[in-house]
């Protein structure tokens, strides 16, 4: 759909610590201007017309190549590592016209999601593909089905977020979401923002009510939690999932933990916001050490990490970055290793990827209750 080349990197505030507050590049916002129309959309399924790419052959969705190389369980395999021949994409395959199958519903691909065992299951080997050649951590496609992109109706994007019901999307009170809920929407389901032959289209929703919380400051990142409620609720599918949202009674894997976002691979001019959604597996670094941490960076030795902020990675290489704001970290269930639950929220770093500096992320597990509230009292129970 879009060539990366037509990607202009954005230019980006930088203060004492690195949110994901950023400015719109004329081109940038014309790329998401086109990708998030100003309505709800609910396809499920997406029309192009086959493109011819040599004699008797056309482009075709790879799974509908029946050229002897088909994976009969529904996935094939991606190696988004080669480059393929104009004029098809990564997702398609060059086709003689009789090995071409008939278009399937989505609802009869192969595939190996969880979408009706309830919250938080990550499709970990992919839905329909499976990434044979990741470059830079690409996420499978819907291995987080519940990543959300949040934009303006302008076009600007604004930040990540998470599903956390069909109608409700969790994100950060530092996003840049203004106080016009009507000019804001949420996207689902989304994986590769270039293209268009995914074998699950994304949906678009539009934003009804912007809840942030009473006690956020903008200048600690205290309590840095906002919750938009929708105009109408996402059609759950492979790729459309809520995450779950911890309680007291659930122990939780802190080494088994991963965040997800399209923002940059690596901080200041040299990063390079990502197409496809990327994926980090990190580790929660308790609150006293990651204290002690920061307080040999730039904070200084009396800083002090707020009990409503939660703090990981610190591996060098190992982080989210400009751009990753309000994208959710999740860790495994001690008791089921394939649920996960959302226990932050990307909010603040010193830098990216620096060994023995974590990433700063708001703790949902100590704003669960304030979560609760807010829910509860627009009649909504998780």
């Amino acid at each position: 759909m879009f060539e990366s080349q037509k990607l202009v990197a954005l230019c980006l505030l930088s203060f004492r610590i690195h949110t994901i507050l950023c400015q719109n590049s004329q081109n940038y916002d014309r790329l998401f201007n086109s990708i998030f129309p100003t309505r709800d959309t609910n396809d499920q399924t997406t029309e192009y017309a086959n493109k011819v790419c040599g004699l008797g052959k056309e482009c075709v969705k790879r799974i509908l190549c029946n050229d002897g190389n088909i994976i009969r369980d529904g996935r094939t395999l991606l190696d988004i590592r080669i480059e393929y021949d104009a004029p098809c994409s990564y997702l398609e395959h060059c086709c003689h016209i009789r090995h071409v199958l008939p278009d399937m519903p989505t609802s009869t691909m192969g595939s190996n999601s969880r979408q009706n065992n309830g919250c938080g299951y990550r499709n970990k080997n992919g839905v329909v593909y499976e990434i044979t050649g990741s470059l830079h951590n690409e996420a499978e496609f819907a291995e987080f089905p519940w990543m959300v992109l949040i934009s303006g109706n302008d076009g600007s994007y604004i930040c990540g977020g998470s599903l956390i019901a069909s109608n409700v999307v969790l994100t950060t009170a530092h996003c840049k979401l203004g106080n016009r809920p009507d000019m804001l929407s949420v996207r689902a389901g989304e994986w590769d923002i270039e293209s268009l032959f995914e074998p699950y289209i994304h949906q678009n929703r539009m934003v009804k009510e912007i809840i942030r919380h009473e006690n956020f400051n903008s200048q600690s990142l205290h309590n840095d939690i906002a919750l938009l409620i929708l105009r109408s609720p996402f059609t759950l599918a492979p790729n459309v999932q809520p995450i779950c949202l911890p309680t007291s009674n659930i122990a939780v894997d802190t080494n088994n933990c991963v965040s997800s976002g399209w923002g940059n691979d690596k901080f200041g001019r040299n990063g390079v916001y990502q197409n496809i959604l990327k994926k980090m597996e990190l580790s929660i670094v308790p609150h006293a050490t990651c204290q002690a941490q920061l307080r040999k960076t730039r904070l200084g030795r009396f800083f002090e990490l707020d009990q409503s902020l939660i703090c990981a990675g610190g591996e060098a290489g190992k982080d989210m970055c400009t751009g990753d704001g309000g994208s959710p970290l999740v860790c495994a269930d001690e008791n089921d290793p394939e649920r996960y639950y959302q226990i932050g929220i990307v909010s603040w770093g010193i830098g990216c990827h620096t060994d023995n500096v974590p990433g700063v992320y708001a703790n949902v597990w100590y704003l669960r209750p304030w979560i609760n509230e807010k829910l509860r009292e627009r009649g909504f129970y998780l």
